[in-house]
């Protein structure tokens, strides 16, 4: 439903109505009382409600950030065919 505004043309009082397109205006000023309401000319307003709407359903998760493993080791890998031992011979 669409927000529209209206303003009292006696005492300048300015309020929003939130109503259906085919529900009459307001005539009657709340803070004065007289019939002097007018719509004012004002960007469109209106509240998207329920769900399919790109903030609720469509918005992708942000992916996890993959942290690349970077280890570096001291010591180099031992040549194929080593025991690992001191290289003394029984």
């Amino acid at each position: 439903m669409p927000i529209y505004e209206y303003a009292c043309t006696e005492c300048d009082h300015e309020m929003e109505v939130l109503q259906k397109m085919n529900d009459p205006p307001p005539s009657q000023c709340p803070a004065c009382g007289q019939n002097t309401l007018k719509k004012r000319v004002s960007a469109a307003a209106f509240h998207l409600k329920g769900t399919g709407w790109y903030e609720t359903d469509f918005k992708k998760p942000k992916k996890p950030e993959v942290k690349e493993k970077t280890e570096k080791t001291d010591t180099p890998p031992a040549p194929a065919g080593s025991t690992g031992g001191t290289g003394a011979v029984n």
